[in-house]
């Protein structure tokens, strides 16, 4: 099962102060902030809310990230910020990600997300009605492209 950069996601994001360093530059690690809501918001457009998984005792984890800076993104400034589905297995998803600026890349990362059980933290299989929307919307792209 799974599928290559065929489920995507933009978030439209403006920079805020609280985002920024005293140079009105964002900060570093927001960036993965950034990411993670885009991925929250990727789930939710499928009508998962993050309470899809904890209602079946589970949780999602970032296992990785490699991220590369590309630009710096300034104070008020208008992002979009990506996220597509490039890999989807049973007990884990792939993203990769962007943010951009007018078209212009920020960033991009490859962020590994695991399903883990609550409280041992071991890998477990997505729910299985979670599993089959990603599954069926990577096949529906495929079948358009």
């Amino acid at each position: 099962m799974g599928g290559t950069q065929t489920v995507h996601f933009e978030l439209p994001l403006r920079v805020y102060i609280e985002d920024t360093d005293a140079g009105g530059i964002v900060y570093y690690i927001n960036y993965l902030k950034f990411m993670e809501r885009a991925r929250t918001e990727l789930l939710r457009s499928l009508g998962f809310a993050k309470t899809a998984i904890c209602s079946e005792d589970l949780m999602f984890v970032v296992h990785s990230a490699q991220i590369n800076y590309k630009r710096p993104a300034r104070l008020d400034e208008l992002l979009s910020v990506s996220a597509t589905i490039a890999v989807l297995r049973r007990t884990h998803l792939v993203f990769k990600q962007t943010i951009t600026r007018s078209g212009e890349l920020i960033c991009a990362a490859d962020v590994k997300v695991a399903c883990v059980e609550r409280h041992g933290l071991r890998p477990r299989a997505m729910p299985a009605a979670v599993q089959a929307e990603m599954q069926n919307l990577i096949t529906q792209s495929m079948e358009k492209n």
